[in-house]
């Protein structure tokens, strides 16, 4: 069944472009409020099937931009431990009801906004590493095959790296882009690519080059701390919303 509602549009219009925001190479945690953003009127996993198919358009046009600016090895570590956790992922959504995936969601948006302002962003620089890449690669997979949300394990393990921005975006763009790619079969398992999903991402499609090309220009302009700050504050609000309404 098609979603006609207003209000739907007034949450996943802004959804979308977060989302083209970020992959354009501009303060990518804002990224992480698309899917508890449309939660609020759809269900967790309805919000990230109808934007998985936005999500890998949006990858073609990052990697596309981004194509002579990676960072081979870490790719090779990332990729693998991310397979592993999607099909962690798949299990564990597929057993959930939605009231428990709300509380999940609203579990890990609070984690993730207490995380930002309560611990120090500043960290000593590291060099790549199996194990490390590995671990976070794989909590990456997981948290993105639910929410769509793997940036923040990625900049964990990769932003001590100090890199190149253009090779840092550029890993990100082939790293998620994939992911998202291997995401499809297992959302299809569950039943959520659904044609009226899929036409509902039809419909807000224009959105997500808006969003890219807004975030692509950011990105060589502003420094994006403050709206970081102002992301995870609504981040923040949205987690405690979604907790409240699982309970």
């Amino acid at each position: 069944m098609l979603i006609y509602e207003p209000i739907f549009y007034l949450v996943s219009i802004p959804a979308v472009l977060l989302y083209g925001i970020a992959k354009g190479g501009f303060a990518g945690p804002l990224a992480i409020m698309g899917v508890p953003l449309m939660s609020l009127v759809i269900s967790p996993l309805q919000a990230a099937a109808i934007l998985l198919p936005i999500l890998c358009i949006q990858d073609l046009i990052s990697i596309y931009s981004y194509r002579n600016s990676f960072h081979f090895k870490n790719l090779l570590i990332l990729l693998p431990a991310a397979f592993v956790g999607i099909l962690l992922g798949f299990f564990w959504f597929s057993y959930l009801s939605e009231d428990n995936i709300r509380i999940f969601l609203g579990s890990l948006a609070i984690l993730f906004a207490l995380n930002y302002f309560l611990f120090s962003r500043e960290s000593k620089e590291k060099s790549v590493s199996f194990f490390r890449g590995s671990f976070w690669g794989t909590i990456s997979g997981f948290t993105s095959f639910g929410i769509h949300a793997g940036g923040l394990p990625f900049n964990i393990y990769m932003l001590p790296q100090k890199l190149d921005h253009r090779v840092y975006v550029g890993t990100a763009a082939i790293f998620f882009g994939l992911v998202n790619m291997l995401k499809l079969y297992p959302y299809y398992l569950l039943d959520q690519l659904r044609l009226d999903n899929l036409i509902t991402a039809l419909f807000l499609m224009p959105f997500a080059p808006i969003g890219f090309y807004i975030g692509y220009k950011l990105t060589q302009k502003i420094d994006g701390e403050r709206f970081y700050a102002l992301t995870y504050a609504c981040l923040l609000i949205i987690g405690i919303k979604l907790l409240m309404d699982g309970i």
